[in-house]
């Protein structure tokens, strides 16, 4: 089962769940923010998949070796904390590094960057966790447990939990940790997340809610994959007003990504970041000979996760785009080593290591 495109194979009628909370509302001014990913970190969050619904039993146990290799690879650089229930299915202890550690937290699937909590920081240090509540990319996929994760990482971290006013995921959003946002609107413009409320009002309730003031907004596209096409396959932010994209030379007008990519593109060499400077753009290859098969491949580098000491980066099976990739993010991440895996069965999947993980600020 590829999950890209759960909307267009009917699973999303087996039914949704709910995280049983009462509709978000506007929050109030928050003297909190979001910082940059490559921030020094106290640990990873991840999250083991169970789902046979959504993977199938033998597509599952190869998704659940990704994030074993994932998880391992972290650990040589910072703890990481595994959220499942005691006796998940598949879920084998002994095939993980001692510094893994397991939080009892169920869960439904493995996007912890979407899921899970994003954590914020005010002036002192102090954490809190902005609640930008999950409902299953639009109600695509059962979230019973995982709408409920943020809250339950909250509790057990005794952090405050603050109502974002907004329903989406943070794989759809990217802080350069000095006030600029950007992002898709097909999937928070979007009445299956945010039904009646406009891209003005979305966008000041995710800058109150991470600390930032601009959003450079590109249109993205609809229905076409189950996160509606989240920004962090396609462009992220490396610093302030820095963004790394993943872009082909040309557009292919037949393509709708394509398209919509070099839009975004268009949109993020026009604009500015929130102190009024131009944004500084870097390209990252995109692979051709790789291992992986099926138009819905994702084949994302820019899908990276940075964490202390390192960027655990994707390698797809194309030595010259996998070596260049490799030197690039080397270039944009002095000091840290560059760890690439081979995470097929995510991008068969439609998603990568950026999706499967979310960092705890120091």
């Amino acid at each position: 089962m590829n999950r890209r495109h759960l909307i267009q194979t009917g699973l999303a009628a087996l039914g949704a769940g709910t995280t049983g909370c009462a509709a978000p509302t506007a929050p109030s001014a928050s003297r909190y923010e979001m910082p940059l990913e490559s921030a020094p970190h106290v640990r990873t969050l991840m999250q083991w998949p169970v789902s046979v619904d959504v993977y199938g039993a033998r597509d599952l146990a190869a998704v659940q070796a990704d994030i074993v290799a994932i998880a391992n690879a972290i650990s040589e650089y910072e703890p990481v904390a595994m959220m499942a229930a005691p006796g998940a299915r598949g879920l084998d202890r002994a095939r993980f590094s001692t510094a893994v550690e397991f939080w009892d937290i169920p869960t439904d699937d493995l996007w912890c960057r979407d899921s899970g909590p994003t954590f914020v920081k005010d002036a002192d240090g102090g954490l809190a966790v902005a609640h930008i509540r999950f409902n299953g990319w639009g109600n695509k996929q059962r979230h019973r447990k995982d709408g409920r994760i943020a809250a339950r990482v909250a509790e057990r971290l005794n952090l405050p939990l603050i109502d974002s006013g907004v329903i989406g995921e943070q794989g759809g959003l990217e802080h350069d940790g000095a006030g600029t946002m950007m992002a898709h609107a097909s999937c928070w413009v979007n009445d299956n997340r945010n039904p009646g409320l406009t891209e003005d009002e979305i966008a000041e309730r995710l800058g109150v809610a991470i600390g930032a003031t601009k959003m450079i907004w590109a249109p993205g596209v609809k229905d076409a994959d189950i996160t509606d096409y989240h920004i962090d396959s396609l462009a992220r932010f490396t610093g302030p007003g820095r963004v790394l994209i993943q872009i082909d030379d040309e557009m292919d007008p037949e393509d709708p990504w394509s398209v919509a990519a070099h839009e975004t593109l268009g949109i993020l060499q026009q604009a500015t970041d929130a102190r009024g400077r131009p944004l500084e753009i870097a390209r990252l290859p995109e692979p051709i000979d790789i291992r992986g098969t099926g138009d819905d491949f994702v084949s994302s580098y820019v899908n990276y996760y940075v964490c202390n000491g390192a960027v655990i980066a994707p390698q797809f099976g194309d030595r010259r785009a996998d070596a260049e990739a490799r030197e690039i993010l080397a270039s944009l991440y002095p000091g840290r080593e560059v760890v690439q895996l081979n995470i097929d069965a995510l991008g068969a999947s439609g998603g990568g290591i950026h999706c499967a993980t979310q960092q705890q600020p120091a």
